[in-house]
């Protein structure tokens, strides 16, 4: 079964150029670990960026994993480099918590009991 991987599941929004897509993929791709444990057609990553350039920017990645409410990630920050990195790390942190509190060996609800 393929897994999802940045560079198959991102779709670039307003703010962001399809010709920046390669160079996002290369900052976000440190994602592609964390979203192995998804099938490939369940993970949909979303950039963009309001207000490009200003003071005032901010950067949002959302991703969309089937069966699970959305997961957003966002940053204040200018350089649009450092943003990405903000909310990819952000984004890592949250799934990792997110399958934290799935995962039967993280949640005694969910263990079985003898």
């Amino acid at each position: 079964m393929p897994t999802p991987t940045v560079a198959g599941s991102l779709r670039l929004e307003y703010g962001v150029k399809p010709d920046e897509f390669d160079h996002v993929v290369g900052v976000l791709d440190r994602l592609d670990e964390r979203l192995r444990s998804f099938r490939a057609d369940a993970v949909e990553l979303r950039l963009n960026v309001k207000e490009r350039n200003e003071p005032s920017q901010r950067t949002t990645l959302e991703a969309i994993i089937a069966g699970r409410p959305p997961i957003v990630a966002t940053s204040d920050r200018e350089d649009f480099d450092a943003a990405l990195t903000e909310v990819r790390d952000e984004l890592i942190r949250q799934i990792t918590d997110a399958k934290n509190r799935t995962e039967p060996m993280n949640n005694p609800n969910l263990r079985d009991s003898l």
